[in-house]
């Protein structure tokens, strides 16, 4: 019977060859990617009793080059990855939404109860009624469905698994009841809204609008309610590998907020609300005359270099100059050591984040960084397109298959697929 449903399935959907390529990468496991979007659609039909459905696809994402600036107002090249978030999804007329995602809770929405509750926080239903309210605010239009989830961005990855998901139910909506109108950047700020406002999770838009957006994204966040974006192309032969290299982010909330009270304490010495509205000139005289921190001088100035860096790899990506993407990179990954100073905390004599940086370059890395918040958890890594999967294979070896992530960048963001049954 399973031969029979792949079958079936591919014989439905001639085009899904080329879509899985686009989606996942030119490398793709064709049959692999089917038989995934099969066992789904069963799952679906199985939880529903579903007779027609669509496959719609969330990516996750990585951040390019720009540590820590959104929340300053600052600039920041992000890109989706061929990690996703597959939803198979039937529309329906009882006014309420149901999702299943493995072996997780049921989730049932309705749509006359969209109000914020406390005791949701931290929880996938919540995300899901945080867009419908965004949605209903704003004009949108919103309506029932059933939908079967699984995902390959895995939590704990640093690829954003939340903004996956709420991008995800955003598209769903958008689709089904909007006709496709609604544009990339309302739909993440509708998942921005969900994750600040009904998860309780305080989050700038970066991670949403790499998802929304999808492909390679250049966004200035000088104004965060209608940040300026430039999708790009990934031009240049490196391959990607993000490594994960450990750590408990629930401990480190306190090194978080550290990194922006000091920001904010420079921008307000600066005259300003954020360092993006502050001149550097002097930063260092200032801030030593005003007694503040010297971390958060140097905080600050990475702040002001890492813009500049981000601007870099956008003209490197424009002209094609590899040699200039990596610099931009490993330069924005020598700061984040130096300046920012968020690569381990302080008195940690594991520094896994440092460790796994000098293993990369052992193994031929052409730029590394840290990804992400920092402290713990991920880098990024570049790698010639010839040599990313030894390479990826011998980390592996030293950190586990289930913690190397060889990923492409797709040029596609939340979407339907165009695949049905």
């Amino acid at each position: 019977m399973a031969s029979d449903n792949l079958k079936n399935f591919l014989e439905s959907n001639p085009d899904f060859p080329l879509i899985a390529q686009r989606l996942y990468g030119k490398d793709v496991d064709v049959e692999k990617a089917a038989k995934r979007y099969v066992e789904l659609g069963e799952q679906h039909v199985e939880q529903f009793g579903a007779t027609h459905y669509r496959y719609f696809s969330s990516p996750g994402r990585i951040e390019l080059v720009g540590n820590h600036t959104d929340h300053q107002h600052g600039k920041v090249l992000c890109a989706s990855i061929n990690l996703d978030t597959l939803a198979a999804v039937t529309p329906t007329d009882d006014g309420k939404i149901v999702v299943k995602s493995g072996a997780y809770p049921l989730i049932e929405v309705y749509l006359n109860k969209l109000d914020k509750n406390l005791k949701e926080f931290g929880t996938s239903l919540a995300l899901v009624k945080g867009v419908c309210d965004y949605y209903v605010k704003h004009g949108f239009t919103i309506g029932g469905f059933v939908a079967t989830m699984t995902s390959t961005v895995a939590r704990g990855s640093g690829v954003s698994s939340s903004a996956s998901f709420e991008c995800c139910i955003a598209e769903i909506l958008n689709v089904l009841y909007n006709e496709g109108k609604i544009d990339p950047v309302t739909k993440a700020k509708a998942s921005q809204y969900a994750e600040c406002t009904y998860f309780g999770k305080p989050c700038g838009l970066l991670d949403q609008s790499a998802i929304a957006l999808g492909g390679v994204a250049y966004i200035d966040f000088a104004d965060p309610e209608q940040p300026l974006v430039q999708k790009l192309d990934w031009t240049v032969d490196d391959g990607v590998v993000l490594l994960n290299t450990g750590g408990d982010h629930s401990k480190l909330t306190d090194c978080y907020a550290a990194i922006t009270s000091e920001m904010g304490q420079v921008a307000k010495l600066l005259g300003g609300n954020y360092l993006r509205e502050c001149d550097p000139q002097g930063l260092a005289v200032k801030v030593k005359l005003a007694g503040l921190s010297g971390r958060a001088a140097l905080r600050a100035k990475h702040f002001f270099e890492e813009n500049e860096r981000v601007e870099q790899a956008k003209r490197a990506l424009l002209t094609k100059d590899v040699a200039s993407l990596r610099d931009a990179l490993s330069s924005s990954g020598y700061s984040s050591l130096v300046y920012l100073q968020n690569l381990y905390v302080p008195g940690d004599d594991k520094q896994p984040i440092p460790l796994a940086l000098e293993i990369a370059r052992e193994t031929g890395a052409s730029a590394a960084r840290v990804h992400g918040g920092g402290f713990a958890g991920t880098v990024l890594l570049l790698y010639p397109n010839q040599n990313k999967r030894l390479a990826a294979g011998i980390l592996a070896e030293v950190y586990g298959e289930d913690n190397v992530f060889d990923v492409s960048i797709r040029p596609d963001g939340a979407v339907f697929t165009g695949v049905q049954m």
